[in-house]
């Protein structure tokens, strides 16, 4: 695997919403390596290799969160992301349907990169990955 590429973790729980991002991604010819859990808990558990094999390689990870999945919300995940020594830095990127402005000021709190409210069309979407993966791939990454 290439040292600058960046490993995506999307946690979302709506399959739907995951075709869409895995759609966006081919169509905008990123071939960076997709990892889905559809809950914080899941997601938790490949960062910290606690799934077995391991999935997540590396430090160069982007997270696209959803906030509004069961078992543990993205608001959770990210507390609990932070809190954690050999994970707190990782950038994470809201991409979710909430315009809810307490979700946006917690998140931000909670220092996210950004907070993207998911487009309506499958076009629009294809656009703000193509956005995303350009805006990632030409920032330097620890």
């Amino acid at each position: 695997m290439d040292d600058k590429q960046i490993s995506f973790l999307l946690v979302d729980d709506d399959e739907v919403d995951v075709m869409t991002v895995k759609r966006a991604f081919r169509k905008n010819k990123i071939t960076n390596p997709l990892y889905v859990a559809t809950n914080g808990v899941e997601a938790l558990a490949l960062l910290r290799g606690d799934a077995m094999p391991k999935l997540l390689p590396g430090q160069r990870r982007l997270i696209l969160l959803d906030l509004n999945m069961p078992k543990m919300g993205g608001i959770e995940f990210l507390r609990e992301l932070r809190a954690d020594p050999e994970l707190r830095l990782l950038p994470v990127i809201v991409l979710t349907t909430s315009n809810e402005d307490k979700d946006k000021v917690e998140a931000y709190n909670l220092n996210v990169a950004g907070y993207i409210i998911k487009p309506v069309t499958f076009n629009k979407f294809v656009e703000v990955m193509a956005t995303l993966n350009k805006y990632w791939t030409l920032n330097e990454l620890p």
